[in-house]
């Protein structure tokens, strides 16, 4: 069917506007032309009339210098007079082709010119030329007789007057051309006017048709509005006959007429089922009630009521249309959360279900039966519990209009279901009190009797009171002695911190006052080794290289025994995170991979597969122990190989049998020396070997495999070994592949796995030792190569840092000269200052800007802390890189400098390629962010 085509306001006001806009457009398009043509006899008069005048005077002014120059010359001979006269001669006939050109458009005036030109050549080649000839060839006579002719005067009066004439009617024309453009710019006005009158007609015109097509639509539905509202009939309709937005307010105004009058029907048939709904007194009879007047009111065959009642769904009501249907229709008690009916209990929400199965419900009739479509369960609220549950079986779902029926008609219902269920409970309770009255008399004389009983209970009560007193009396004195004994055990755990404190501080003192000359040992003697400037002979560099790695040695045993001390005191910290294994092999190779060649060993790292990614345990800790495995494996090798073979396997939990625990197995063996079976527990102890000729022989302190026992314990792991003299050694750390805490105990002799050496590691590694012997069979040594000597610093890297200025705060001289003639070597130019003080007086009153400051910590008066902390805040000077020195070495020394504005930190005794390292690294950074 056709559809009439929808013409809105916003149309119509849209069009009126587009319309005006179309006709600006053409006014503007019509101005737009006049005022082009305008423009151009503009341009036309103001550039080619005044042209046209200009060259014409120009011309003039030619002809006039040329006779004025030739009348100089003739009469004083000078040939400067002849100036005018050659640029005028050069001149004019420019300025004749020029104006020949504008006037192209009149031949009368073209015709002028030509004339004109024609006289001036015939002044020239009579008058002009002869007698400047006559005058350069210096016959006066001549010059006398031609100047009492005088030829060239009829010429030049001839030339005036066709000028005259000439510009005479150039400015006839002129006024001509302006006189026509004022005209048409009047003729302009005139349109414009004229145009505007007509655009302001039209767009009134349209304004007056818009606006009266709306106003007549809104009156007519006002009108019919107020003949609604004044006769009270909702019957009535809007009639619209418009298509616009108007129409639009029309069908509203109606669809709201048809609300209301619904809502009124819907609210006359609530009230009157409330109103029945007053008079039942029992919950089936005001339950068949409501189950009644609703089927009836909503057309639905089928409904059940349950009641909620001691935690449990009751049936009380039910509708079927015949009685034995409706006695056995529904289930009789239902739990919270059982079908749909629980569930809408314990939600408080309608469930709704279509498209039911075939015979789900039977709705039956005289004539015959046919299935329900769709199920309706409904929660009966009241201030917010669940009292009761309606469920409804239809034919087909219901709609929105009867839902919203259904919850006002429930919460009606609720309240007069709540009413009846506490007037029949009051009722009850008020017969129970009536029989607990009779019952109450008959128990009173019962209490009588127990009351004489309790009396005498009493009596034992007391005395049983008497001997708990006395018992409580003895409690008290044994918890005193208890509490004292308490406070002696915390003295004496005082007195072990204290001592504890006191052993810390005398290791870190002590640390301190060895790595101090230590530290100047180690730089000189790494200076003299190096042998730079070639000094020193081949055996007096073999003695410097030796005094330097002795004082390594000396270097590893005080941090061997710091770390013995911290772990004994319980204070070494472990700090868990995820190690990846694959990182491990090539960390391991930097470390040894020099030391394998140099001993011509074979070095072997094995990641056996199935392996995880990573680990969770403490990365350094780890490294720690496995260098140390390491070092001692190719320190007891001297022909073979080493080898750091990675596997997962399955150990007995030490402390809960028949379990197992995953674990990471890090075994280290090597075909050195071994180690004799009944001294392998030996080796674990503090400052313990096998025997007093390997400690000749190898060297060491005995403290490695101690310190790493115990961080294997402070990792929840152990150490186990496997050895066999003159085969070789395998240690095995046992990590934990998954930890089970974060507070792992610290037991320095535990074993957290059991028979690991005897069940589960001992034939492997009794393998091991077999094939690595083998292998060391069949392996001989060469001879060690020379070792390149390493290169700290690049040419540009010491091009860079040479001339820098270093300032060394320190109040050791020892340590001042070992780093002076360290860094003088590279040129770099060394200042000194014994303390804090004259420090941040060279750097306030003397002017100084050093590169980089290395600042020593414990010294007297003003420490390095205090210093450092002065020159960033008193003096400003944050740019300055500052380098912290100590000998001390605690772990929160690194913390307190840089939170005093330290740059970066160095434990003594130093390296020399560390301490280069670090100043190229912050001069580097200075000259990136300059």
């Amino acid at each position: 069917m056709f559809k009439t085509r929808r013409f809105t306001i916003r149309s119509k006001i849209v069009l009126g506007y587009l319309v005006v806009v179309l006709l600006f457009g053409v006014v503007l398009l019509v101005l737009s032309a006049q005022i082009n043509v305008l423009q151009k006899e503009n341009d036309f008069i103001s550039h080619h009339d005044l042209d046209v005048h200009n060259l014409t005077n120009a011309i003039e002014k030619n002809v006039l210098d040329m006779e004025t120059g030739q009348r100089g010359f003739m009469l004083t001979g000078n040939e400067t007079y002849l100036e005018p006269y050659t640029q005028g001669m050069s001149e004019w006939d420019s300025n004749y082709n020029q104006l020949i050109a504008l006037i192209s458009d009149n031949p009368a005036q073209q015709q002028s010119l030509q004339n004109i030109k024609s006289h001036i050549n015939r002044w020239i080649e009579i008058a002009g030329e002869p007698s400047i000839q006559l005058k350069k060839e210096g016959d006066q006579d001549k010059v006398i007789a031609f100047f009492g002719s005088d030829p060239g005067k009829i010429e030049i009066d001839l030339l005036r007057s066709q000028l005259a004439a000439f510009r005479s009617t150039e400015t006839m024309l002129t006024e001509e051309r302006v006189t026509d453009l004022a005209n048409r710019s009047s003729t302009l006005l005139t349109v414009m006017y004229t145009l505007w009158g007509l655009i302001a007609a039209m767009s009134i015109a349209a304004a007056f048709i818009v606006s009266g097509n709306i106003v007549k639509t809104l009156l007519e539905v006002k009108q019919t509005i107020s003949d609604i509202s004044k006769g009270g009939n909702l019957k009535q309709r809007i009639r619209v006959r418009t298509r616009d937005e108007v129409a639009d307010l029309g069908y509203e105004t109606n669809k709201l007429l048809d609300e209301v009058q619904e809502q009124n029907r819907v609210k006359d048939q609530i009230t009157g089922i409330a109103t029945l709904l007053q008079n039942p007194t029992t919950l089936e009879e005001l339950s068949r009630l409501f189950l009644s007047e609703l089927a009836a009111l909503l057309e639905v065959p089928y409904g059940v009521l349950y009641y909620w009642k001691g935690n449990r769904l009751l049936r009380v009501a039910a509708y079927a249309g015949d009685g034995e249907k409706e006695r056995s229709l529904g289930q009789i008690s239902l739990a919270p959360g059982q079908g749909m009916v629980g569930q809408c209990a314990v939600e408080k929400r309608v469930l709704r279900m279509n498209d039911l199965p075939q015979n789900y419900i039977r709705i039956s009739s005289g004539l015959g039966f046919a299935s329900a479509s769709s199920l309706t369960v409904v929660p009966v609220l009241f201030e917010g519990k669940t009292i009761a549950v309606l469920e409804l079986a239809s034919m087909k779902p219901l709609q929105e209009q009867a839902m919203k029926l259904i919850e006002e008609l429930t919460v009606i219902f609720g309240v007069s279901l709540h009413s009846t269920a506490t007037r029949m409970e009051l009722q009850q309770l008020y017969d129970e009190s009536q029989v607990l009255n009779e019952e109450l008399q008959a128990q009173s004389e019962k209490l009588q009797l127990q009351t004489e009983e309790m009396q005498s209970q009493t009596e034992e009560l007391q005395m049983q009171t008497e001997e708990l007193y006395m018992l409580n009396e003895r409690l008290e004195a044994q918890k005193g002695a208890a509490e004292s004994s308490a406070k002696e055990l915390a003295n004496v755990a005082d007195q072990l911190r204290t001592s504890s404190g006191y052993k810390s501080e005398f290791l870190a003192n002590m640390s301190h006052e060895l790595r101090t000359p230590l530290n100047s040992m180690l730089i000189l003697s790494e200076i003299l080794a190096d042998n730079k400037h070639h000094h020193l002979s081949s055996e007096e560099q073999n003695y410097a290289s030796v005094i330097h790695r002795s004082g390594k040695d000396l270097l590893h045993l005080i941090n061997d025994i710091l770390d013995l001390s911290k772990v004994e005191a319980g204070q070494m910290e472990v700090e868990f995170n995820e190690v990846y294994l694959d990182t491990l092999p090539e960390v391991m190779n930097q470390y040894f991979l020099k030391t394998a060649e140099q001993k011509n060993l074979d070095f072997r790292i094995q990641l056996q597969s199935p392996l995880p990614a990573s680990i969770e345990t403490d990365e350094m800790r780890l490294h720690q122990i496995l260098r140390n495995l390491l070092s001692n494996a190719f320190k007891f090798t001297s022909e073979g190989e080493v080898a750091l073979t990675i596997s997962q396997m399955s150990l007995d939990h030490a402390d809960r049998a028949g379990q197992t625990t995953e674990v990471i197995a890090f075994s280290v063996s090597d075909t050195g020396i071994g180690i004799e079976e009944s001294k392998l527990l030996q080796v674990f102890e503090a400052f313990k070997q096998a025997d007093g000729a390997t400690a000749r022989k190898y060297g060491g302190t005995g403290l490695g495999l101690s310190i790493s026992q115990s961080l294997a314990s402070l990792l929840g792991g152990s150490i186990s070994a496997v050895s066999r003299p003159g085969q070789g050694s395998v240690f095995t750390l046992f990590l934990p592949l998954y930890r089970e805490g974060s507070d792992i105990p610290h037991e320095p002799n535990a074993r957290l796995f059991v028979s690991e050496t005897a069940d589960t590691s001992a034939a492997s590694e009794d393998q091991t030792l077999s094939s690595l012997a083998s292998a060391s069979a069949s392996n001989s040594l060469s001879q060690t190569p020379e070792e390149s000597p390493e290169i700290w610093l690049t040419p540009l890297e010491e091009a860079m840092i040479s001339g820098r200025e270093i300032l060394v705060v320190d109040d050791d001289i020892r340590n001042v000269y070992a780093l002076a003639n360290a860094l003088e070597h590279y040129g770099m130019h060394v200042i000194s200052a014994q303390n804090g003080a004259e420090c941040l007086e060279l750097l306030e009153y003397g002017g100084m800007k050093p590169d980089v400051i290395l600042m020593d910590i414990m010294m007297p008066e003003m420490d390095g802390y205090e210093t450092t902390r002065q020159i960033r805040e008193r003096l400003g000077l944050t740019e300055i890189p500052i380098i912290v020195l100590t000998a001390k070495a605690m772990k929160e020394d690194r913390e307190k400098s840089i939170a005093a504005g330290a740059t970066d930190y160095l434990s003594k005794p130093l390296n020399v390629k560390d301490v280069l390292s670090r100043m190229k690294l912050w001069m580097t950074h200075e000259k990136m962010e300059i």
